[in-house]
């Protein structure tokens, strides 16, 4: 993957650009939510807190451990959240989909189910990966559903994996999608964003 691409993915729901902390004004209109950020490694629900995460999402990108996207629902043209590839492995062909948060009027439309049909898609069709990983707090249920929902397999929990906010030590469930699944996935579960139905 090359990090120092412009990507933009577009489908008929989201488009995804580049995170830059030029979208600060926009995404503080809905990122000050601390229900959006409870179950996060990091808070950007203040100006100070919201002005670190672009500053790192975009230090990031730049030392190419992160891509970072700002996700604009196309009905409206507003920004309504943030997702990212990360922990990409071109050797293993595989990476990671998460750094997700979605504001709150966002939240149960298809949105974040809509970028996740772009990050796939550009994994598996583009880059010919072989496996993407979503991970998430053990006491986040809500994202587990989603990802439950969306086709991910369920593929176990890492005790005390990440130190989070607040110097908790969560416990991670991976759940993981793999070629072989996609293109049922595309044809059943995103087939609505789907050009190719």
């Amino acid at each position: 993957m090359d990090f120092t691409q412009n990507l933009v993915l577009e489908n008929s729901r989201v488009r995804l650009r580049p995170l830059d902390t030029a979208d600060f004004e926009d995404l503080k209109a809905i990122a000050f939510e601390p229900a959006i950020w409870e179950y996060t490694i990091t808070r950007a629900d203040d100006a100070l807190s919201l002005a670190d995460y672009l500053a790192q999402a975009v230090s990031d990108r730049q030392a190419g451990r992160r891509y970072a996207f700002v996700l604009i629902d196309r009905a409206s043209g507003r920004l309504a959240g943030s997702t990212s590839y990360y922990n990409v492995d071109p050797d293993n062909q595989k990476l990671s989909i998460g750094y997700t948060w979605v504001g709150t009027d966002f939240q149960r439309t298809g949105l974040n189910r809509a970028a996740k049909h772009l990050l796939l898609a550009h994994a598996f069709d583009q880059l010919n990966y072989e496996r993407v990983e979503l991970e998430t707090d053990s006491r986040n249920h809500k994202s587990q559903t989603a990802m439950r929902r969306m086709g991910a397999t369920e593929e176990g929990t890492l005790r005390s994996h990440r130190l989070t906010q607040g110097n908790y030590r969560r416990d991670t469930v991976i759940f993981s999608i793999i070629r072989p699944e996609w293109p049922e996935l595309r044809r059943t579960t995103f087939a609505e964003f789907d050009v190719r139905g």
